[in-house]
């Protein structure tokens, strides 16, 4: 897919793309093929790069920013994203076994965390439309209204990403291979 969606940097991106992919660049001092991907289309490079600041700025800590943003990208089934989030985790200092646990689409160890895991996941699966149950289950593990909210942006940003890199092919960089990643699958039990 690489002819019909080619990979840009400062050298042949759009105008209009440029501004984007020099922030990303000092950023994360490099560019990862989602933004140069994602330059192709630059207001989509642009509401990227302001979905992902602005989740920043919620009421989530960074470990708690990468629960959401796997939990998404788990269930999105991103292979790219997957290992990129992993590195971030373990940059924010996440629990190496919820690191792994995150990449299975298994529970993690602290309650609160699993908690917002759940309430991410059930977002997701349902679109919005979550069971009052689910909407409890994450109150009463501590987490509060504005932060229920705040998980619908950081799920949109990973929509963004996920679904990019799901329609282009967007290949893994070279500074996460050693990270890949492919959804689990589950086998179904058999009967003896």
């Amino acid at each position: 897919m690489a002819d019909r969606f080619p990979i840009h940097d400062e050298s042949n991106a759009p105008d209009a793309a440029l501004e984007q992919l020099t922030a990303t660049r000092e950023e994360f001092g490099m560019i990862p093929n989602l933004e140069g991907t994602m330059a192709l289309a630059p207001p989509l490079l642009k509401g990227y790069g302001a979905l992902w600041d602005l989740f920043d700025e919620t009421s989530f800590s960074p470990v708690e920013r990468q629960v959401v943003y796997q939990t998404a990208n788990f269930e999105n089934e991103c292979d790219y994203c997957v290992p990129w989030h992993t590195l971030l985790s373990r940059q924010a200092k996440m629990d190496p076994e919820d690191v792994a646990a995150l990449r299975a689409g298994g529970r993690l160890g602290d309650p609160k965390l699993e908690a917002l895991r759940v309430y991410s996941q059930a977002v997701i699966r349902t679109k919005g439309k979550i069971a009052e149950s689910d909407l409890a289950a994450f109150f009463d593990a501590g987490w509060e209204p504005q932060q229920a909210l705040e998980v619908v942006l950081g799920i949109a940003t990973k929509v963004l990403s996920n679904y990019t890199n799901s329609i282009a092919g967007t290949p893994l960089d070279a500074e996460v291979q050693k990270l890949v990643w492919h959804k689990p699958t589950i086998k179904p039990r058999t009967e003896d």
